[in-house]
């Protein structure tokens, strides 16, 4: 078996959608999946795109994708790449694919000048933080993930314009 891993193309799009809803099933929340494959298009592969995808192959076969974005550390003074996915099929886990999707963007993020490569896991997803430690990742344990999203967002938005308008 030979491990590739190569760039997404925009016609990628289809195989990405699919390994998001496969990596969504398999956390348990496809009840959250929203995504439109032409925003997603737009948002990996248009004028200003906003994230990057790579394609985890075994023997040409797509087998798994992580798809990634540069972050900033104000501490450091440089850019760093937040793993937002993941994922490898059921059927081709064991196979190396995983480290070799990790391996690529440990390289990618030196490559670029990156001070770190940082994600989060869930904390039920015990084989997976059983595997990042084995590759030498540190849980930051003194840290909480924080978000804001849907009306709450909407929210904050309105509570911003509205307030820009009132000066």
């Amino acid at each position: 078996m030979t491990n590739t891993i190569r760039p997404a193309t925009p016609d990628d799009i289809p195989l990405i959608a699919q390994l998001i809803r496969d990596l969504a099933e398999y956390e348990k929340l496809s009840h959250e999946v929203r995504f439109d494959e032409a925003a997603l298009k737009q948002h990996l592969f248009g004028p200003h795109p906003m994230a990057e995808v790579v394609i985890g192959q075994i023997d040409g076969a797509p087998q798994g994708f992580a798809l990634f974005f540069h972050n900033f550390s104000t501490f450091e003074g440089r850019p760093g790449i937040y793993l937002e996915d993941l994922y490898v099929r059921p059927a081709a886990r064991g196979s190396g694919l995983g480290k070799a999707l990790l391996l690529h963007l440990a390289a990618l993020a030196q490559d670029r000048g990156c001070a770190r490569l940082e994600w989060s896991v869930l904390d039920w997803n015990t084989p997976s933080i059983e595997f990042y430690r084995r590759m030498g990742a540190k849980p930051m344990e003194q840290w909480t993930v924080m978000r804001v999203d849907g009306a709450t967002l909407a929210q904050l938005a309105a509570d911003s314009r509205d307030s820009i308008a009132g000066e």
